[in-house]
């Protein structure tokens, strides 16, 4: 009796998750990326011309 049919299988199972498990990971970092782009764009959109983050404010 020979086990190397499933051995094969049992292999290219694991290589196929570990792959699908890699690029959903590369997914997820591609987003959280974007998206803090887009965060920090829409937040220099709101601040005011006027008033630079470094300066400090007078009354």
């Amino acid at each position: 009796m020979s086990y190397l049919g499933y051995v094969i299988g049992a292999y290219a199972v694991f290589i196929v998750v570990l792959a699908a498990d890699a690029l959903a990971g590369a997914l997820a970092v591609r987003r959280a990326l974007r998206q803090g782009r887009q965060q920090a764009a829409r937040q220099q959109q709101r601040r005011p011309a006027s008033v630079a983050m470094d300066q400090e404010l007078e009354r």
